[in-house]
Order: structure tokens, then sequence, then C-alpha cells
């Protein structure tokens, strides 16, 4: 491997070998992976000297390497001070805990937010960290507020919440007038969370609701997934199974598994219901068995790129790749969930925690981890957002590094 000779840089990527040579010699112990918060604390200290506008996210690299930043009302928005709760919660130091308060309540208003699903990811993941470091009364409210804006886009025909408004798919032919797809399963903890702090059904039924619908229309019988369903908004009749960010309609895309793979984890903890913990352990078994899993454990952005049998619908030329881009954030997903999962399986645990713990290993590695001063001030690098739309290509991401940082809480944490 090729080591600059440039101080600091040199040292963490050194001593980010040794710690990981180490750990493969010896059973994994709860600090094994602590050099990973000091990288961040070091990023984040930089991040924040020039993220100075509570009402632009980091995001990911614009192509010059600035930080590209996004909006209030983005899906995103909650992924920065969820990164910042992390990781006050694994140093303790004042400091974090402050940047993370004051970018958590500039979120304030997306309690009020309808127009899509993601109102879970933004708020769940800012102010539902924020109630384990500082219980603020107010965080409660805003958290229901959010649970009964994302319940506005629950359909009782359907059964299921409505992720997007009307769009078209990528043929241009086929429109989606109920489009759900398998990320709108990371949304559920907040209602669930809602149904809890208010005592109302309705939120834990909707969330219910909406599993069971995913679970019959989304997971295949291989137990790989469909990224999109559609749905008649009349008489609830599934219409199309699609994909819009992953390679083919009948591809297997890599985040949208490990989304799923999470939110099944999740709804086992919420409801103690076996069928959903089936279903996670099924969908990990995909995941982690699958011929086209690189070796080092972290998944192209789709399990299916360019093999025969499965059609693009969108411009996909393979001439512009010379390679197949890897997708860290579906592993750092996948990490954090199998980390969860592995809890719930007794001895037949051990496999999905040792898998977690080989993720975490791979992501710890110069390969996958970037060296201070770099990467735009993120953690990750080699993400990809959506290769269809030709968005976010070999990038780092910041939900990348809000799972990562989650999964190594929960490694240190199990320890």
């Amino acid at each position: 491997m090729f080591i600059k000779k440039c101080g600091s840089i040199t040292l963490l990527l050194l001593f980010n070998l040794c710690a990981l040579c180490g750990a493969a010699q010896k059973k994994p112990g709860k600090n094994d992976f602590d050099f990973v918060f000091k990288l961040a604390e070091r990023q984040y200290t930089d991040m924040l000297a020039i993220a100075k506008d509570l009402h632009q996210y980091p995001r990911t690299s614009n192509p010059d390497g600035s930080v590209h930043y996004d909006t209030v009302d983005d899906w995103t928005g909650g992924f920065w001070p969820g990164c910042l709760w992390n990781v006050y919660q694994a140093t303790g130091k004042a400091p974090w805990k402050k940047a993370a308060i004051e970018w958590t309540e500039s979120l304030e208003n997306n309690q009020y937010n309808t127009r899509h699903h993601d109102i879970g990811f933004m708020m769940y993941s800012s102010y539902g960290n924020a109630l384990k470091s500082a219980p603020d009364p107010s965080y409660k409210k805003i958290l229901v507020q959010s649970a009964r804006s994302l319940v506005t886009r629950y359909s009782p025909v359907v059964k299921s919440i409505k992720s997007w408004n009307y769009r078209k798919s990528w043929d241009g032919k086929t429109e989606w007038f109920f489009p759900v797809i398998i990320d709108n399963m990371m949304n559920l903890e907040l209602l669930f969370y809602a149904g809890k702090v208010t005592g109302d059904p309705v939120f834990k039924k909707v969330a219910i609701n909406h599993a069971e619908t995913t679970m019959k229309y989304h997971v295949r019988k291989d137990y790989s997934s469909y990224h999109v369903v559609d749905y008649d908004t009349l008489t609830g009749k599934m219409l199309h199974q699609q994909t819009c960010q992953g390679f083919a309609d009948n591809s297997t895309w890599a985040r949208g598994q490990a989304w799923g793979i999470y939110g099944f984890t999740l709804m086992y903890r919420e409801t103690k219901d076996k069928r959903y913990l089936n279903t996670a352990k099924k969908m990990a078994d995909f995941f982690m068995d699958h011929p086209n899993l690189p070796e080092d454990k972290i998944p192209y952005w789709d399990f299916n790129v360019g093999q025969p049998g499965y059609k693009a619908d969108w411009k996909y030329n393979p001439a512009v790749f010379t390679y197949t881009p890897r997708d860290v954030s579906a592993a750092a997903i996948t990490a954090s969930a199998l980390l969860e999962m592995q809890g719930y399986l007794g001895q037949a645990g051990t496999r999905y925690k040792n898998f977690a713990i080989a993720i975490l290993k791979s992501l710890s590695s110069p390969a996958y981890l970037a060296a201070p001063g770099t990467n735009s001030h993120f953690l990750l690098k080699h993400s990809v957002g959506s290769i269809p739309h030709g968005n976010e290509i070999d990038v780092p991401l910041v939900y990348a590094d809000y799972y990562f940082l989650e999964a190594l809480l929960r490694f240190k944490n199990m320890n």
C-alpha cells in the first residue's frame, strides 16, 4: 500500500492498519474502533468551521472537493446532527452536544412537512438521538407532530404510506400514482415512538400495516427486494414492481436491501413478531451469501449490474464505467442492522455479528476511511447516491457516515 509521508495522515493510516491487524488476531474489543471517533472529531471540527448556515446541511462533495449542502426539507438533513450526536455519545464532550443541539433545533419546522415520506429520516435521526442525551420535553412534541405529518400520507385502502407524489418510471410510460419505496421502512421507528408517547394506537397500526404490505409486495421469494412498488389508489391493488435507483426492475439495489434488513429488524424490536425477524434474517442471508458480494463485504451499488436477464430502463452505458462502483452506505446500514439483529438470535446470531464486524473492519481501513483533512470532511469514501440519475457516484455521503458511527456505537455497547 502506498502511504504518503505527510505527518498525521501517515500516522493515522499506520495506526488503522495496526489496529485492524491486531483485531483480526483476537476477539474484538469495544475500543477497537475508537480511532474512528478520533478521526470523526477531526473531520467534523473542520466541517463545523465552514458549515455556518444552519439551514444548509452537509450532504456530499462537489466535483471541486468542496462540501455540497442541501436545504432544510431535503431527506438527508437530519443525518448531519445525527452524526454529531453519535460523536457526542462516543466521547461525552460538551462541544459536540452543543453543536448537535443547534443543528437539531434548526430542523424544527420540518415537523409539519407532509410533502414526502422522509420525515422519519429527517426528524428521528436528529431529534430521536437528541432525546438520548438532551431529553427536552419540546423534542417529544416535535417528534409526535412529525409522526402526525407522516401519517397524512397513509392510505387505509393501500395500507401503506405513500413515499413520493406522482411520477413516471424510467421507461417514461409507466405512471406511479401511489409509489412506495423500500426505504420507507426506516420511517416506521418514528411512528412507534409517537405511539408510545401518546398512547394513540393509530401510529402503531399504521406502522404494522405498512410493514405487512411491504413484506408482501417488496420482498421476493428469494428475499431480495424491489425498490419501488406502485398501487392503485382506489382499490389498493399492486400495479407495478420496479426500480428508480437500482440497475433494473428485477435486480437488487444494494442500499434498498440494506433498508429492508434494518427496517424489518426494527419491526421485530417494536412488535416481537417473529415473522419480521425471519424476514430481516433472510434478507440478510441474501446479502451475505450473494455470489457477487466482494470479499471485503462492501457491495457493488447493485447486486446484478450488467448481468444476463437484467435490463436497465434508464440509459445505461457500460462504456462509461471502467469499474463497478461500490456503495459504502449500503454496507454501513447493513452492519448497523446486523449488530442489532444478532442480539435477537441467540447463538445463531454469531454469524451475523461476525459479518457486521468484518464490514466495520473494511470500512475502517484506508480503502474506505478518509485520511484527516480530506474527503470534504466526511469519514467514508466510495458511496453511491443514484447512478441512474447520474448523481453522487463514488463520493462521500452523510448518511453513510451516520450509519457507520451508529454501527460502531452498537458494537461498543454490545461489548
